[in-house]
């Protein structure tokens, strides 16, 4: 510390040394009180809206794919923070639905599954489903909607009331039009295939900062009251201002009334955005599993699957703990695929609008070909530093690379075809090569892209796997990729005409993620003038 003060003396001039002191105080104490609010990461990557529920011993967890499938990934874990993929609810479409599958809700009663999910109707607008397995992994039997209503339906949550009575509590999606947006409650069949009687409203968002929006609604009964955690606000995106409120009442159709210090959770140091989320019992303690946005990966990871601990108030309300260590999560900073199986792992995914078709044989995955902007398969990224390569075959008759994905109009890819490679941008549905190089003499050729702080790629390939050439000399720009909704994947692509075929050996992903805590002790070291800490 002494030579710290001398630092500050020779630099700043004795005049500013206590004013200069004074903001590194209040910077670190800034600091340490952000750490103190954490939340714990137990599902990383893009994991919106997370459910769980508890089923013997184990606890499972369920959460949103929007445009991604296979729909709804599955979980199984025995301790709440490491999570174990199990598959997915939907490996095909529901037949009444066609895109925009979320906020599935996972339940277990009277020896069933149940799974309460949205779904964008075919020649409609948005429901709200169930359906039923016996056993948490699946098969699912869909039940088909349960609610459509002119504005949309969604984010549907089951409850019993003080009777016993089965309910439906769902939101209607006025905001999409510009109109309120109520939470409502209508009885439900036990077979879950229809609502009962008439709906009747909850509550809706009429506080001022949930700037016109409720959803997200998960109820707990504790004591003498049912507790409604609910989100608000804005969900998703680089401009998202999502967080998490508590409501209350004596019977589950009310009157309800809401905490006079919502909202309970919003944004902190590390995360932000933070809400829709279910809670789950664990050794007689209370938490909840939910989403939000780390400040540093941002919309370009996803909305991170959190967990946190809440306790009830003596006077009849709720307290989160914001702890981060309710276990050790194994981290994941390298994922290898090298396709020696029959199916590719539960952490890929494609376009719902797309038939993608594969197999895979002698180590090597055959990606079929699809016209513009081709097929495509992806993955979750895990940091904002990351790298990852593919080997591309020789025997490929489609264009054939190493894609980073926002959706069907938003993808950057640089690809093999014939004797070239080329960077090639799809923008807004607009198609521009960047790069182009002329290859000599390879086999099979490795492609590597290296994303920096999220947003730029540069892209080289090799054609032994030792020595790499360069093929954009300038940074590509990715800021424009991820949807409004969801995250950036990094995976293959294979284009061209639907009887050609990529081929593809050893995808590595490397996360290099930069620890949120060091970053905010540089940044704030970096206004003083002093040297980084490593």
């Amino acid at each position: 510390m002494e030579r710290f003060d001398k630092m500050l003396n020779r630099e700043f001039g004795p005049g500013l040394f206590i004013s200069v002191m004074r903001l590194f105080l209040s910077l670190l104490f800034s600091f340490c009180v952000f750490s103190s609010n954490s939340q714990q990461l137990v599902l990383p990557g893009d994991h919106p809206d997370p459910s769980v529920v508890k089923i013997g011993n184990e606890y499972w967890s369920v959460g949103t794919t929007s445009n991604w499938f296979p729909a709804f990934p599955l979980y199984r874990s025995n301790d709440l923070v490491n999570w174990k993929p199990a598959g997915h609810v939907f490996t095909k479409m529901p037949a009444w639905a066609d895109y925009y599958l979320w906020a599935p809700e996972i339940s277990y009663d009277n020896g069933k599954v149940y799974l309460y999910y949205t779904g964008h109707k075919k020649g409609g607008n948005l429901c709200v489903a169930a359906a039923v397995a016996d056993k948490p992994d699946g098969p699912y039997t869909d039940l088909g909607p349960l609610m459509c209503q002119d504005d949309g339906s969604i984010d549907p949550f089951p409850m019993r009331d003080e009777h016993g009575k089965l309910y439906l509590i769902w939101k209607e999606d006025g905001n999409s039009v510009g109109k309120p947006t109520p939470i409502w409650a209508a009885e439900m069949k036990e077979d879950r295939t229809a609502l009962v009687g008439e709906k009747q409203e909850l509550f809706r968002g009429d506080a001022s900062w949930e700037k016109g929006l409720v959803e997200g609604v998960s109820i707990i009964k504790q004591n003498d009251y049912y507790y409604a955690f609910y989100a608000a606000a804005a969900c998703c995106g680089k401009s998202c201002t999502y967080g998490t409120g508590i409501a209350r009442a004596k019977n589950l159709l009310g009157p309800w009334e809401k905490y006079p210090g919502n909202p309970v959770m919003s944004a902190s140091a590390e995360w932000k955005c933070p809400g829709h989320g279910t809670t789950v019992e664990k050794d007689g303690r209370h938490y909840f599993l939910y989403h939000a946005y780390s400040t540093i990966t941002g919309a370009y990871g996803g909305r991170q699957g959190l967990l946190n601990e809440f306790e009830f108030t003596p006077d009849g309300w709720v307290r989160f703990l914001n702890g981060n260590n309710y276990g050790k999560l194994t981290a994941t900073e390298k994922i290898e695929e090298h396709f020696s199986s029959q199916t590719l792992a539960d952490n890929w995914h494609w376009s719902i609008f797309q038939h993608v078709q594969y197999s895979m044989a002698n180590n090597t995955l055959k990606l079929a070909a699809l016209p513009a902007p081709g097929a495509y398969i992806g993955q979750s990224v895990l940091a904002d530093n990351y790298s990852a390569e593919v080997t591309v075959q020789k025997g490929s008759t489609a264009q054939a690379g190493l894609a980073l994905i926002g959706d069907d109009k938003n993808i950057l890819y640089a690809a093999v075809d014939s004797n070239m490679i080329r960077l090639i941008q799809v923008k807004k549905g607009e198609v521009q090569v960047l790069a182009e190089e002329k290859l000599t003499h390879y086999s099979d050729l490795t492609i590597r892209a290296q994303v920096k702080n999220n947003t730029q790629v540069t892209f080289t390939y090799s054609g032994e796997g030792t020595t790499f050439n360069l093929l954009n000399t300038i940074a590509a720009d990715i800021s424009y990729l991820p949807p409004w909704d969801r995250a950036v994947r990094i995976g293959l692509v294979s284009k061209g005409p639907i009887e050609k075929a990529a081929f593809f050996k050893n995808f590595i992903l490397v996360n290099e993620p930069t620890g949120n805590r060091q970053l905010t002790i540089n940044n704030n070291l970096k206004i003083l003038g002093v040297p980084e800490t490593k």
